[in-house]
């Protein structure tokens, strides 16, 4: 389960910035995650809740906004969607395509009160 090295580095991050900040309370913790990265949103969130508790993050909600794959084509230049992990183009039927967007993994924002 990568879920809980991925809730390990969220929760160094938020420290690191909570810490630099006066160690205000954290409210929420808004991540972005691209659907490549083969993140289980309610896996994420139980591993985040589980190394949360007891600690100055303990209560923090952890919100997250995936991201979806989009890859163009360099065959016939379209932009597309990715919905399934066949990466083959809308249009034309290529397989060579840049992706665009889909592998991000970020920490968007930090809530404090």
């Amino acid at each position: 389960m990568h879920e809980m090295s991925i809730a390990r580095n969220i929760v160094e991050i938020v420290e690191d910035v909570v810490r630099a900040n006066g160690d205000p309370r954290v409210d929420r913790v808004h991540v972005a995650i691209g659907r490549m990265v083969g993140v289980v949103p309610d896996s994420l969130t139980f591993c985040f809740e589980a190394i949360t508790s007891d600690t100055p993050l303990s209560g923090a909600s952890l919100i997250i906004e995936p991201i979806p794959i989009r890859a163009r084509c360099t065959d016939c230049g379209l932009t597309f969607e990715v919905e399934s992990f066949a990466f083959r183009c809308d249009s034309c039927g290529g397989t060579s395509l840049d992706v665009e967007s889909g592998d991000e993994l970020l920490v968007r924002s930090i809530e404090v009160q």
